[in-house]
């Protein structure tokens, strides 16, 4: 298996080397690839230094290609990739909303990922770690209406957003001025209702990807999703509160147990311990931490929960390679 990594010196391209390093896919040959500048840079893999080189203006010689490189070079390039005989998982926006393209949790939908035509979507990472944890009690009980808030940590922008967040926290503490670059404001002891393009109807582009994917993951565009995303100073690992009304009443202690044999789920649950998820504790796992499991005040047999997951893992990388993984477990793959 001839396996390529598009945009391999970002963040979340990092994050793919080291889940490929454990991953069950039998790969032969290891191709990276990123913008001129970097090429020529030396990345580890398996023992090994894999020298990066500049991304080619048409095929790639790879059976699947794990695109992280941005919307417009995934536009203008995966059709030319697949053109070439690759199967491409893009990470970017670019097609998660063609409905001939489709959109993947593989503890959710993976079976829909034998349907592709040559592309396969990558979720946002907020719907990604919110749609682990909520599926299950929608298949059980049935979630009529899902109320979202999110605490996103400075990596969702990227490498630059977790350095603003470092720079201006030093300066901060020695007393300096400075202007934001990544964020809209300071992110240094601040939080920022602000995440992507504000649209028309007053949410954020962030905030209708939540609406938008959830129904396109669950196949249900029946269910009534409300986000309001914000940005917090962490480095990585998106937090949610999420509120679900149900079809049919839950217990607590029903979806602790339910949750508890969930693929991809780690049940932290415990208050008298103060065991709840957290970014601090979330951050490099794969699984997505989820706590605070109570009783809704607001909607009848209704539930509350807290998820923690870590944005570069299964918000972006791991789900990657988890489909491409199962791909090849469908022998979908060579």
């Amino acid at each position: 298996m001839k396996l390529a990594i598009v945009g391999a010196t970002g963040a979340v391209g990092h994050e793919l080397l080291k889940v490929l390093e454990g991953s069950r896919l039998p790969i032969d040959e290891l191709q990276l690839y990123a913008s001129p500048r970097s090429a020529g840079t030396q990345l580890p893999f398996r023992g090994e230094n894999l020298t990066v080189q500049a991304m080619p203006e048409g095929a790639i010689p790879a059976d699947v290609i794990l695109a992280s490189a941005g919307g417009s070079i995934s536009l203008e390039m995966a059709p030319k990739w697949v053109a070439g005989g690759s199967v491409v998982i893009d990470n970017s926006s670019a097609f998660r909303y063609d409905p001939s393209v489709p959109l993947v949790v593989p503890e959710v939908n993976g079976a829909v990922a034998l349907e592709h035509q040559g592309i396969i979507a990558n979720p946002n990472c907020t719907t990604a770690i919110a749609a682990v944890a909520v599926y299950p009690i929608h298949q059980r009980y049935g979630v009529r209406r899902m109320i979202v808030s999110t605490y996103q940590a400075t990596s969702g922008a990227g490498q630059k957003g977790i350095e603003e967040l470092q720079e201006q926290t030093r300066q901060e503490l020695a007393g300096e001025s400075y202007t934001p670059a990544a964020f809209a404001h300071p992110i240094a002891f601040n939080v920022i209702p602000h995440i992507d393009a504000f649209q028309d109807n007053g949410y954020t582009k962030e905030e209708m990807k939540v609406v938008w994917e959830t129904r396109k993951i669950f196949g249900d565009e029946s269910l009534q999703v409300s986000c309001t995303a914000v940005r917090i100073p962490t480095f990585r690992t998106h937090a949610e509160a999420i509120t679900l009304e149900l079809e049919r009443p839950a217990t607590p202690q029903e979806v602790r147990e339910l949750l508890s044999g969930a693929a991809g789920v780690e049940v932290r649950d415990d208050v008298t311990e103060k065991v709840y998820p957290m970014p601090l504790t979330a951050t490099g796992k794969y699984d997505v931490e989820v706590g605070r499991i109570r009783q809704s005040l607001v909607f009848d047999g209704g539930i509350e929960l807290f998820v923690a997951g870590d944005q570069l893992l299964k918000g972006a990388a791991l789900n990657a390679v988890q489909i491409a993984e199962y791909l090849y477990e469908q022998g979908a793959l060579k």
